[in-house]
């Protein structure tokens, strides 16, 4: 049977003008980016004036958390969640089929595609399923991070010459292919805008830089912002972290054999130095990206997210890793930007990164599928809701550390040695009184120990904690 001109044409314009009728999304997303690397929390000396004024013109959550990790590469694993809505052990059970869920369209791109969105993609993918395939266009896909030079690593110790230099092209790294992959990534999403200017669909940007992740590597303009001198050790600093075996973040752990054991302070220092200039260069090509944006007049009619896929430690604790349940490494900046988005404010309610993935589908005005297990904050973010601020916040790194975080009050396990962590982070943010041991805290532990069990329930958690700790 014919169909009639007519019709054709009819539904063409009805399908334009719905689709003209949707925000665009712009996804911006760093790596081993922290919650105080974002210097409009003023929780460091780091200088991050775009992203600074993107928080201005919107809301930050303050407290959003990554789930944890099955594996030593948490980025995998907080990736998997935020493309595929599952939660931490739900999502490393399709991790190695997500490719399956591309093709059946069940992936995030696939998702605003069948939404009507034109799909852009450039930078850091790090799940099975094909980057190429899942978006419309695509370029320089990265792998999880750039390779390094062994000289990267166990720096500086006392009496050896650093070999290692950050602005140095010849060792690779970010500077690999000769440009700043910073620098290309924010090039890629210029020309996507430009392409996306003159388009009537609305348009999904997922923008995935390596920075600020190791190699610490910077133009030497951005290392010259942070002199030594000008860099603090953190106040939870420690030359050694007494259960760092027992949690897996020794030496053996790559990400905490880049600086030297036991810590040093001038070590810390070096690289938070090297951190800070790669997340203040970060920062410019994000300005470069919304200044952009501003030209191509899509602004106003598109939503901004900023967020990371986890947190780092560089020096807190005695760790250097992502791999361990302090609020350094677990918690990641959140920024939101669209219309009706009140600006230049502050959400302290607990949410998860990966809320993003349901929050653009309620935008887009697509169906959020039932395996999707987070979210959507866009009344939140518009101030028509709030999220309940008692919700309980789960965190699990392989089968040795588990946390939950509930009313101000952390519990940390660690079941390879039974040992319990209690922080108030209310009154003492930085975690350093442990208040496990104290006999006034015997309800508090319990309270916390059983909405942890109910929480690994909900999410097929595999581990049983009543095993390292009988009599809970």
């Amino acid at each position: 049977m014919r169909i009639p001109l007519i019709t054709i044409l009819f539904c063409l314009l009805w399908s334009s003008l719905v689709a003209a009728d949707k925000p665009n999304i712009l996804f911006l997303f760093a790596d081993d980016f922290s919650y105080e690397a974002l210097g409009y929390l003023g929780q460091t000396d780091v200088e991050t004036p775009n992203l600074d004024r993107l928080a201005r013109r919107g809301v930050t959550f303050t407290h959003a958390y990554n789930m944890g990790s099955w594996s030593g590469a948490v980025c995998v694993a907080s990736r998997n969640m935020l493309l595929t809505g599952r939660s931490v052990w739900r999502a490393e059970k399709v991790a190695k089929s997500t490719e399956a869920l591309r093709e059946a369209g069940q992936l995030w791109p696939g998702l605003m595609k069948s939404a009507g969105y034109d799909t852009y993609m450039t930078g850091k993918w790090h799940i099975s399923a094909n980057a190429e395939k899942s978006f419309d266009v695509v370029r320089h896909v990265r792998p999880g991070m750039p390779e390094t030079a062994e000289s990267s690593y166990n720096r500086p110790t006392k009496g050896q010459t650093d070999t290692w230099s950050s602005s140095d092209h010849a060792l690779g790294g970010f500077w690999q292919g000769g440009k700043h992959w910073t620098e290309v990534a924010a090039d890629d999403t210029i020309d996507f805008i430009k392409i996306a200017r003159d388009k009537t669909n609305p348009f999904f940007m997922y923008v995935a830089f390596n920075a600020p992740h190791d190699p610490r590597q910077a133009p030497q303009s951005f290392l010259d912002r942070y002199p030594i001198e000008r860099i603090k050790v953190p106040q939870n600093f420690l030359n050694e972290y007494p259960f760092k075996d027992a949690i897996g973040c020794g030496p053996e752990l790559r990400d905490e054999r880049l600086g030297p054991f036991p810590r040093t302070e001038h070590a810390v220092k070096v690289h938070r130095r090297e951190y800070y200039a790669l997340v203040s260069h970060l920062d410019e090509q994000i300005g470069r990206i919304l200044d952009e944006l501003e030209r191509s007049r899509k602004a106003d009619n598109t939503w901004i997210f900023f967020t990371a896929d986890h947190g780092l430690a560089v020096g807190h604790h005695g760790l250097f890793g992502k791999q361990n349940m302090y609020d350094h490494s677990l918690r990641v900046p959140f920024v939101v930007v669209g219309p009706q988005v009140p600006a230049d404010t502050k959400n302290d309610s607990p949410i998860y990164l990966q809320d993003v993935m349901a929050t653009s589908l309620e935008l887009a005005g697509a169906n959020q599928p039932k395996t999707c297990e987070f979210q959507s904050l866009v009344k939140v973010a518009r101030g028509d809701a709030q999220p309940s601020p008692s919700k309980a916040v789960y965190g699990g790194y392989l089968q040795l550390q588990r946390t939950v975080i509930k009313d101000g009050w952390k519990l940390i396990l660690y079941p390879k040695g039974s040992v319990a962590r209690l922080y108030h982070l209310t009154k003492d943010p930085y975690e350093m009184n442990d208040l496990a041991r104290d006999p006034s805290n015997l309800a508090k532990k319990a309270e916390l120990f059983a909405e942890l069990l109910r929480l690994q329930v909900s999410l097929d958690d595999p581990l049983d904690l009543r095993a390292s700790y009988p009599g809970w």
